[in-house]
């Protein structure tokens, strides 16, 4: 079984203002109980309009920390790859801004748009990448300002989101045992009036229907890389799935027959950070010790468009 590249560092960054439900019941016409009887969502960090930031500022701020945490040194990252539904500009790419921030001169710099499942994309771009002899260091960061894409009069989806950025660093994996061994992506643009965002315009969702794609489209992607890579549930020591909303994580953990204390949860204080999820809450699982050498981590994500992924990682 070959495995690919590895997550040689990861870090994630939030604003420090932290927004409750109760605070946005004054707001729309809502409750701390509607909120998290529907979604499991308790609290979100937002930007404080006092001291704004950007997109590509709270992506630095993740990639220092994914930077140090893998001991790399900027000038030796050769890609920059940002996932971010909600850049600071249309043009030049988020990911080129942020280059010329930490003076990554050698590194090519890209954006990926892949909304919610944004990172799981940039990972899989990074791995093939490392699979030959030209790079080195890649640097994933999924990155969004969600509060800036939302309707605050709409009480369906202003609640749901939260504003982050996540990073890691990627090599290619010396050890055998160890790195990303398969990834599996979906996508049916059929769907796509169910999530999206026009020019100009706030995020608009039709919550029932993308609640029943969700479980359904991760559910099998789950089951069939399991299958195809002759792994059961059982052998599945954390899952590290996007954080949309928690009632999507149990019907999953019920369809593929892993309990929901292997999947790791956080979307109760950061609420659903779109490409920012997935390598926050990785980067948290892995800061808990919720991940050992060896384990078997399967990770999963969906979003607008609809577009789906899984992967299966060997830490």
């Amino acid at each position: 079984m070959k495995t690919g590249a590895y997550l040689a560092g990861t870090g994630f960054f939030v604003p420090a203002r932290i927004v409750t439900n109760q605070e946005l019941s004054e707001l729309v016409d809502t409750s701390d109980a509607w909120i998290t009887a529907r979604t499991g969502i308790k609290t979100r960090h937002l930007i404080d309009p006092k001291y704004p930031l950007t997109t590509v500022d709270m992506a630095e701020q993740a990639a220092i920390k994914a930077l140090e945490d893998s001991q790399t040194n900027a000038e030796d990252l050769d890609m920059i790859v940002l996932a971010s539904a909600s850049p600071d500009y249309r043009l030049p790419s988020g990911a080129c801004l942020l280059q010329n921030r930490l003076g990554a001169k050698a590194a090519c710099a890209f954006d990926i748009v892949a909304a919610c499942a944004g990172s799981l994309h940039a990972l899989a771009i990074a791995n093939q990448f490392l699979d030959g002899k030209k790079y080195k260091n890649i640097l994933v960061v999924g990155a969004e300002l969600m509060s800036s894409a939302v309707d605050w009069s709409d009480r369906n989806t202003c609640v749901l989101f939260g504003d982050a950025a996540s990073a890691a660093v990627l090599k290619k994996s010396k050890n055998p045992e160890h790195g990303f061994v398969d990834f599996d992506f979906y996508a049916d643009g059929s769907q796509w009036q169910n999530i999206l965002m026009p020019h100009g315009g706030k995020v608009q969702m039709k919550g029932s229907e993308t609640f029943k794609f969700a479980v359904r489209a991760l559910s099998a992607a789950a089951q069939d890389i399991l299958e195809k890579n002759n792994l059961k549930p059982s052998d599945i020591k954390q899952v590290i799935a996007h954080q949309a909303n928690l009632r999507i994580i149990e019907a999953i953990s019920d369809r593929i027959l892993i309990p929901m204390e292997r999947f790791m949860i956080n979307i109760d204080r950061y609420a659903n950070t779109s490409s920012a999820s997935l390598l926050l809450t990785y980067d948290e699982a892995k800061s808990q010790g919720r991940i050992d050498s060896g384990d078997w981590v399967l990770m999963m994500a969906v979003g607008a468009g609809f577009v789906w992924g899984v992967a299966l990682y060997k830490a």
